[in-house]
């Protein structure tokens, strides 16, 4: 067996990433060409320059994070989302699970997550009557550290002092993404006494349901800083909807959220 000095390892490395062929350094140095490919792979490894698919940035740690798409996406995942990994998956999951009623909710999810992700493919997965927007990246608990065993209501649901900070620089986009996954913009009706006469009154309503105490704090708390009036809905003792239906908080949800479509 043959063994090569340091000196000439590194005389091969220097004409190496000058950019010839590894069979002319090899002819040149009379080294076997197996030696020189595999002193290139060390070198380029050690260097942090060996080919092959990279992990793409993190969109928070690395990159730019359009704020507008994370708040919309951060509503969507409190409401209809969740993330998974197994034993198959070389990374996790996250899924938005959207009606296939709402083609058009579908589309801004994808496109939310395309901006969020703008480095990772974005799926549709069929369900009975639904569709699952999906994409798979390394990055996932990064950006959504609310992650945890079991489901959301029966864990504490938290913002990050950096999340909290984009809720509060976007916080239509929030109540958009929450009342799109857990809300509804209906028609309720009444009746009044006018001249004697009892007539049918219809008014808009926006409703949102959950039954994480912290989840339903979240979109209250965001709703007082916009300025609208809410009130608790409890049906069998339980004060999992939240209800505006004051004339002016419904023209300002109709103008920054408006019914699913």
């Amino acid at each position: 067996m043959n063994f090569h000095s340091t000196e000439v390892r590194q005389r091969a490395l220097t004409l190496l990433r000058g950019g010839p062929k590894n069979a002319d350094v090899a002819r040149r140095l009379n080294i076997p060409l197996g030696t020189i490919g595999y002193w290139k792979h060390m070198d380029r490894a050690k260097r942090g320059e060996c080919p092959g698919r990279s992990q793409p940035p993190c969109p928070r740690c690395d990159g730019e994070l359009n704020s507008s798409a994370y708040a919309y996406l951060l509503g969507l995942y409190l409401g209809d989302g969740h993330i998974i990994r197994n034993r198959s998956m070389r990374a996790p999951s996250l899924s938005i699970t959207c009606d296939e009623t709402y083609p058009g909710l579908m589309d801004e999810c994808e496109a939310a997550m395309r901006s969020v992700f703008p480095s990772n493919a974005v799926c549709r997965v069929r369900r009975k009557g639904c569709r699952e927007v999906k994409l798979y990246s390394m990055h996932i608990w990064c950006l959504f550290p609310q992650h945890g065993p079991g489901k959301k209501h029966e864990r504490p649901i938290v913002l990050e002092a950096w999340q909290q900070a984009i809720v509060d620089a976007h916080p239509w986009e929030f109540v958009r993404g929450l009342i799109h996954s857990d809300g509804c913009r209906i028609t309720n009706w009444t009746t009044r006494l006018v001249g004697g006469e009892r007539n049918r009154y219809e008014y808009p309503r926006y409703f949102f349901t959950n039954k994480s105490d912290d989840i339903r704090r979240l979109y209250t708390g965001t709703l007082d800083k916009l300025g609208l009036e809410w009130t608790h809905c409890t049906r069998h003792g339980d004060p999992y909807n939240i209800s505006v239906a004051r004339k002016a908080s419904v023209a300002l949800l109709d103008a920054h959220v408006g019914p699913k479509h």
